[in-house]
């Protein structure tokens, strides 16, 4: 029986907004749950957008967060279709996109993030995709699957994960393509040059053409179809569809429409939360994409925009909301599949942040362990079809450890004998 005293109202229809709402249930409240969401379909996960559901190997409905019944046996309110356009902190009420106004007690802010525009001409040509929501990626899946069939190109401007991944799955339809990429290696903001070029000869081998260094300026169309795309130094790439992957901005409007603090760019940006995931008013919390969370471990602010944040930060955000002490300190991780590589990655270490990579294995073969060092200490491990290893990999990093680095590059020595003990 739902208390209509008390209400927890949840903006945004993702992992984390749908996790969270779970958790308030799971935790016993029992007051009024309303999750917003601006787009029609049940809430789902990201991952398979670029993975499973793109490459064919997945369905629709394998999606979604809850089987679409799970949320009105839940008491869980949903307003599909619909955007949060005003928070009145004063009224503590949410207006939306048709007028409706929801008053809460506490308000959880998960609007996630949007893909970064190509500021070029030729954008509005059809064939110019982005790839951050189910419906972008039923189209896209559509086009790669024509692209193969016919021999057709694909041009992307960008080679990180997202990047990576629809190469991936347009070469297994059997599409040309072209990854046009101004850094020098793939992956160069999260991994750094060490271990970019392992996945440029990833996709090397399986035909996929790099162009580093180089920006792309236009996209050229015919008839209001693409046609090419141009670089900045006058090289043109032929092109029957082009894929915008230049990363993502977060979903702030609404927050700093609000007044809410965000965070400065420099920590990616977002709406700024404490360990509690708590914004500037102690009433809303925010939590996955859109949240730049004071990081325990790290010492400052972090934004993550990754699967693993919004599956647990949602759930962190809920409990916080109930009262519970909470200090979200998670060690940031992901995870991507490409071809026949798996791969997990745990930590931070942008480039700049540490002194040397440390290779525990093979990694011509891509049967390894990455670890980045910093004054010897582990901050940020990648394991690559080397399984089993991230609870390990992550206690090194959490710990502050910093092991023999003889032994930390022995694949017979296991990881576990290098954590530190914690008796004593």
């Amino acid at each position: 029986m739902v208390d209509a005293h008390r209400t927890f109202v949840i903006v945004g229809g993702g992992l984390a907004g749908a996790k969270a709402a779970e958790t308030l249930r799971s935790e016993g409240f029992t007051g009024r749950v309303i999750l917003v969401c601006d787009e029609r379909d049940h809430p789902y996960e990201r991952p398979p957008l670029s993975k499973g559901f793109l490459t064919g190997k997945e369905e629709r409905d394998s999606v979604f967060v809850h089987e679409p019944a799970w949320y009105a046996q839940a008491d869980v309110e949903l307003h599909l279709g619909q955007p949060a356009v005003h928070i009145d902190r004063a009224d503590k009420a949410v207006r939306l996109g048709d007028g409706t106004v929801v008053h809460y007690d506490k308000l959880l802010l998960a609007t996630g993030a949007e893909p970064r525009r190509l500021d070029i001409p030729g954008t509005d040509l059809a064939g110019v995709h982005h790839l951050r929501r189910l419906a972008h990626a039923e189209r896209l899946r559509r086009v790669l699957s024509g692209l193969g069939r016919d021999n057709g190109h694909l041009v992307i401007a960008g080679a990180g994960w997202i990047g990576l991944e629809v190469a991936a799955a347009a070469r297994g339809y059997g599409a040309e393509v072209t990854v046009i990429e101004p850094q020098p290696s793939p992956l160069y903001a999260v991994l750094g040059p060490e271990l970019g070029q392992v996945f440029a000869d990833l996709h090397a081998e399986h035909g996929v053409r790099f162009r580093f260094g180089a920006q792309l300026a236009e996209i050229v169309g015919q008839d209001g179809m693409v046609l090419a795309a141009r670089t900045a130094d006058g090289d043109e790439h032929p092109a029957h569809a082009v894929l915008a992957a230049i990363g993502a901005v977060p979903r702030t409007a609404l927050a700093e429409a609000a007044g809410l603090a965000l965070a400065e760019r420099g920590h990616g940006g977002g709406i700024a939360v404490d360990a509690g995931l708590r914004t500037s008013d102690p009433d809303i919390h925010a939590a996955g994409d859109v949240a730049a969370a004071h990081h325990p471990l790290l010492g400052h602010p972090l934004r993550v925009e990754h699967w693993a944040n919004a599956l647990n930060g949602g759930p962190a955000a809920a409990r916080a909301m109930l009262g519970q002490e909470v200090s979200y300190d998670r060690v940031p991780y992901f995870f991507s599949d490409q071809y026949d590589m798996g791969m997990e990655y745990s930590g931070y270490a942008p480039p700049g942040s540490y002194d040397e990579v440390l290779i525990r294995g093979d990694a011509a073969k891509r049967e390894f362990i990455a670890f980045w060092l910093a004054e010897g200490r582990v901050i940020a491990g990648l394991n690559m079809n080397v399984w089993d290893v991230v609870e390990p990999i992550q206690t090194l990093i959490r710990t502050g450890a910093r092991p023999d680095r003889t032994a930390l590059a022995d694949p017979s020595v296991p990881l576990a004998s290098l954590v530190p003990s914690t008796e004593g």
